[in-house]
């Protein structure tokens, strides 16, 4: 069983880290383009074309699903990598948890780039399922980029910008960009206001690493039958910068996610 994600770059961590758990049997093929991001700024036209280019690589590799685990590309690509992927390779899209985060009421923050805060998607999103709870769209500057980097002072200074724009006492944060959910506990510290209940954060990887097992017919159920015959193996990785092979950077070895992915297999 092999599952590919896509991203402009290393935001696809939470979501493969997050099928690594379910399935830790599963090969990866992560296939980004780091040299281009941020994608956002970009029109849709470009913005499709690097996210096809990523999956025309991850599709190479002859994998059973493709998450596109990038906000920006699933608002404005999604559509063309369906068309010219699907039925053989299914395509699983990554949405802002919207839905899940004003389930139990409100105030509820929103935080996403800048090209994504205000967009009609995200507008749309929120017309659909707020229902009259309050939500505050919060553009985070510069974060993604920050985190893409590793740069820790960046990371603080872009975190401390965002949270100042989110208002006191929110009851969940929805993290509308891939790159946050490896941040979180420093988002969630950020915006926990001193006698106010803890946000809860909602993010897409658990959802659509959930997703792309259904779509294959693969259930985590089958770890645990794995490990009570013997244990379990570690599926291998594959990482594409632009197409080709490459080893996880340092950057992406300074979240947890992403040594997680780098853990080897016991045979190994």
């Amino acid at each position: 069983m092999k599952i590919a994600l896509v991203d402009s770059g290393i935001g696809l961590l939470a979501a493969a880290a997050a099928v690594r758990r379910l399935r830790p049997d599963a090969d990866l093929v992560l296939s980004c383009d780091p040299d281009s991001m941020p994608w956002g700024p970009r029109t849709t036209e470009d913005i499709t074309a690097h996210a096809l280019a990523c999956a025309r690589a991850a599709a190479e590799y002859e994998p059973g699903a493709l998450i596109v685990a990038c906000n920006t590309a699933s608002v404005h690509a999604l559509p063309v990598l369906r068309a010219e992927l699907e039925p053989g390779l299914p395509v699983i899209g990554t949405v802002p948890a919207v839905k899940p985060a004003v389930a139990s009421g409100g105030p509820v923050a929103v935080w996403a780039t800048p090209a994504t805060t205000g967009s009609p998607y995200q507008r749309r999103l929120i017309d659909d399922f707020a229902n009259g709870i309050a939500v505050t769209e919060v553009p985070c500057h510069g974060l993604a980029d920050a985190i893409e980097h590793a740069d820790e002072a960046a990371i603080d200074v872009a975190v401390a910008a965002a949270a100042a724009l989110t208002p006191r006492g929110v009851r969940a944060v929805v993290l509308g960009c891939t790159h946050y959910e490896l941040v979180a506990e420093r988002i969630r510290a950020a915006v926990h206001a001193p006698g106010e209940p803890e946000p809860v954060l909602h993010g897409s990887a658990g959802a659509v690493a959930a997703q792309a097992l259904r779509r294959i017919g693969a259930t985590p159920a089958a770890v645990s039958t794995a490990k009570s015959i013997g244990g379990e193996s570690i599926g291998e990785l594959a990482v594409l910068h632009s197409g080709r092979r490459v080893e996880l950077t340092a950057a992406a070895l300074g979240y947890a996610e992403g040594r997680l992915l780098a853990t080897p297999s016991p045979a190994a």
